[in-house]
């Protein structure tokens, strides 16, 4: 580690972090400056654990050889983690993804990260578990902190497993993911036995306001949000465009912070888990969960220039 990278995170024994502040208007921008800022966190409701707002998503990003992991990605994940992330999410879809997230904690030496993966199969309950003790042994842990019914898969022979794992203290938090079937996850949630969802959203996906949103913060429930750059759409929308004086003055510099603290302003939402392979990406993902959040009109700004 550089004598610059060591000062950028030096802060941490303080309780504070030096985020850099990305002043061009793309996702190719490049670092400018630091602040001295306090990474924020936020409750997850079904125990009021704190849990810091950005996380790690490994699909597609991840999915490498785990003995030739290059040093870019073992700088992502020791940056993750020593500016204060801690959720580092994963899937048997995404190939090797759970292996090299192992690889990395083990390289940069650290065991405290947030846990979370996927049970992805039809296949049958003992099916599942099998998966899922593969799981524990791919990402290095004994326990998972979260697990989650991947695209409601098989849901409910794999959501009793995790009822089961999570009564005997084999995971701690339970939920299910989905692309689209939004009316399920809502009666899923109604239902009180779950304690996250996981859903796309973005500044141009923006269904799941109507009723899953509104139904987490009536229930309790968290939010992960997958996607929320549309899949590198929004970047293309904005194009060179600079971060106009309205998203600025709420601390944002890059378009990916626009984008994050979007998704941080609707009270439901927990946690946005972008990917990436870039430091510079992660970085400036990180930068995003520093400073104020946007209210309402912040957000409705936001969609107005950037959806038109």
């Amino acid at each position: 580690m550089n004598t610059d990278r060591r000062r950028l995170l030096g802060g941490l024994a303080a309780g504070a972090i030096a985020v850099p502040a990305l002043a061009a208007s793309s996702r190719g921008a490049q670092e400018a400056s630091a602040t001295r800022v306090a990474i924020r966190r936020k409750r997850i409701p079904r125990s009021g654990e704190l849990l810091p707002m950005i996380g790690l998503g490994t699909s597609r990003t991840f999915d490498v050889d785990p003995a030739t992991v290059s040093a870019d990605l073992v700088t992502v994940m020791g940056d993750f983690l020593d500016l204060g992330g801690s959720l580092i999410d994963s899937s048997p879809m995404y190939g090797q993804a759970e292996s090299v997230v192992g690889e990395l904690l083990r390289r940069v030496g650290r065991d405290d990260a947030f846990h979370a993966t996927k049970v992805w199969t039809d296949k049958g309950r003992e099916a599942g578990i099998e998966q899922m003790e593969t799981s524990e042994q791919r990402m290095g842990t004994e326990r998972f902190d979260l697990l989650q019914v991947h695209n409601l898969v098989d849901l409910e022979v794999q959501l009793a497993t995790l009822r089961e794992w999570k009564a005997s203290g084999r995971v701690r938090y339970i939920g299910v993911t989905e692309m689209r079937d939004f009316e399920q996850v809502e009666k899923l949630i109604a239902g009180g036995e779950i304690d996250f969802v996981q859903i796309p959203y973005s500044l141009a996906e923006r269904e799941v306001e109507a009723r899953v949103l509104p139904a987490a913060l009536d229930h309790g429930v968290a939010v992960l949000v997958m996607r929320p750059f549309q899949r590198g759409g929004l970047f293309e929308k904005v194009g060179e465009r600079a971060v106009p004086d309205w998203a600025t003055e709420l601390g944002c510099r890059s378009w990916a912070q626009v984008f994050l603290k979007f998704l941080l302003g609707h009270p439901a939402v927990t946690c946005p888990i972008p990917a990436t392979s870039k430091p510079h990406h992660l970085l400036d993902n990180m930068a995003a969960g520093v400073g104020p959040l946007p209210d309402a009109a912040w957000r409705e700004r936001a969609i107005a220039d950037v959806m038109g």
